[in-house]
């Protein structure tokens, strides 16, 4: 048989009908043609696409595998975070029992300091040289352990392994508080006790003076019972000792009463005071201020005599003779058998000026003083005597004053003057460097200047140039 020619027609139908007849695994659809997309009109386009699509599509046994995967993911992360969480319980445990160490430690110190510090008193009775060398070295040994102590405690916190204090926690200054009230209500009662202790020294100072003058007369008189310069400055410590007793008498009823000393004292006496030391001393210059008010006219302006003109003679000696007949009497005694006399009537009109009615009423409770001794009576109470005293120590010593010849002139120094030793003496003692750099800063009491030449110094209050009381 005649073989047939093939052509490049019956190529070409072959292959395409093997392609139709033999299709690949994927399905694919035929596209028009009539697209604008050139590479739509590409067979191989679609069969290309069509096999990513074939690989990139994942398989049930993929996805399982990576839902596997992460559910281990998540249990790792938790084991994680458990191992965290216990780490941080075991660094807070073991900070904790480095806290309770530290503090133990700090305990022991303070066991230890007390133990020391008990050692050196027992070295002060009997005294032990020995002993207090050794107590005192232990001491110091403690102390210094405590110290360490604290820079421990300091570089702990500041690297964390001690736990700082919480900040919501009270300060310290609110749990101390309560003891620093108490402490200044104890530190008022010893200050209380204190100024009794200077009333009941002044008034035995007073006793004291005036049992020497019954008993020693002619000492206290001089040669021929004759008033004399020495006799004047006794007396005028008397006076003195005796309006200091009244000024602390009169600071224990202020706090008694429960007032504002500081107030108070200032009202009364137009003095800033800055501590109770001062408030007495105030207290003293205001009571001296008004029982020496009117000290140079013979009767204190109680009335308008003028005898020691008339009679300068017979005036003294008539001075000088009440003054001895009104030294060994007690002034309630006197004022018992003559209310009305000279000495009562000066007693009524200082007791006016020395309260007034609201302070009279914050610390003696009513106005009833006032009303009584404004009636020609005297009230029988501690205050009233106290007052009677200074005011009978005050009186005698004007009678002393204008039964000299010739009377003493008084001074008084003025708030800023500078101190002068020979004219002035410091309520607080001496001061420093003979006064150098100190001024008056309130009078407390006048000074006399004698016809011999001698001078009873004036009392003063003494602060730094340009400071106050």
């Amino acid at each position: 048989m005649a073989s047939k020619s093939v052509t490049v027609g019956d190529l070409i139908h072959r292959v395409a009908s093997s392609c139709l007849s033999n299709r690949l695994a994927c399905s694919y659809t035929l596209r028009d043609s009539s697209g604008s997309d050139p590479e739509e009109d590409d067979p191989f386009a679609d069969a290309v696409s069509g096999s990513e699509k074939c690989r990139r599509s994942p398989s049930a046994a993929e996805v399982v595998e990576e839902e596997d995967e992460e559910e281990k993911l998540k249990i790792w992360e938790e084991g994680q975070e458990e191992k965290r969480k216990v780490a941080e319980e075991a660094k807070g445990a073991e900070r904790a029992r480095d806290a309770e160490a530290l503090m133990a430690e700090v305990f022991d110190a303070v066991s230890g300091v007390r133990r020391a510090y008990a050692a050196l008193q027992g070295a002060h009775c009997p005294w032990d040289p020995d002993k207090m060398r050794t107590a005192d070295a232990a001491v110091v040994a403690e102390l210094r352990h405590l110290a360490r102590l604290r820079d421990r405690f300091r570089r702990s916190a500041a690297a964390g392994h001690i736990p700082r204090p919480n900040p919501a926690a009270p300060p310290l200054r609110e749990a101390v508080a309560p003891y620093e009230a108490a402490l200044d209500d104890f530190r008022h009662q010893l200050q209380a006790k204190q100024d009794e202790v200077d009333g009941l020294k002044e008034k035995l100072a007073v006793a004291t003076s005036r049992r020497n003058a019954r008993h020693h007369p002619s000492k206290q008189n001089g040669s021929g019972g004759a008033p004399t310069a020495e006799l004047f400055t006794s007396c005028a410590e008397q006076a003195r000792a005796a309006t200091r007793a009244l000024a602390g008498h009169l600071l224990h009823l202020m706090r008694s009463a429960g007032v504002d000393l500081a107030a108070a004292t200032r009202s009364l006496t137009k003095i800033s005071v800055s501590s109770p030391q001062v408030a007495k001393h105030a207290l003293e210059a205001h009571v001296t201020r008004a029982l020496l008010g009117g000290f140079e006219h013979e009767s204190f302006y109680l009335d308008g005599s003028l005898s020691s003109l008339l009679d300068p003679a017979a005036f003294r000696r008539e001075r000088y003779t009440q003054f001895r007949d009104m030294r060994g009497m007690e002034p309630a005694e006197l004022l018992g058998v003559l209310p009305t006399c000279a000495l009562g009537r000066y007693a009524a009109s200082k007791f006016a000026s020395l309260l007034p009615p609201r302070v009279e009423e914050a610390i003696l409770g009513d106005g009833e003083h006032r009303r009584v001794v404004t009636g020609g009576a005297h009230p029988r109470t501690p205050f009233y005597g106290e007052f009677l005293r200074a005011a009978k120590a005050v009186w005698m010593l004007h009678l002393l004053a204008f039964a000299l010849e010739p009377p003493p002139s008084h001074f008084e120094a003025g708030r800023g003057a500078e101190f002068h030793p020979e004219y002035m003496e410091s309520v607080t003692g001496a001061p420093p460097r003979a006064g150098a750099g100190m001024v008056v800063g309130f009078a407390v009491a006048p000074g006399f200047r004698l016809g011999n030449g001698a001078v009873v110094r004036a009392r003063v209050y003494l602060v730094p140039r340009g400071g106050r009381p």
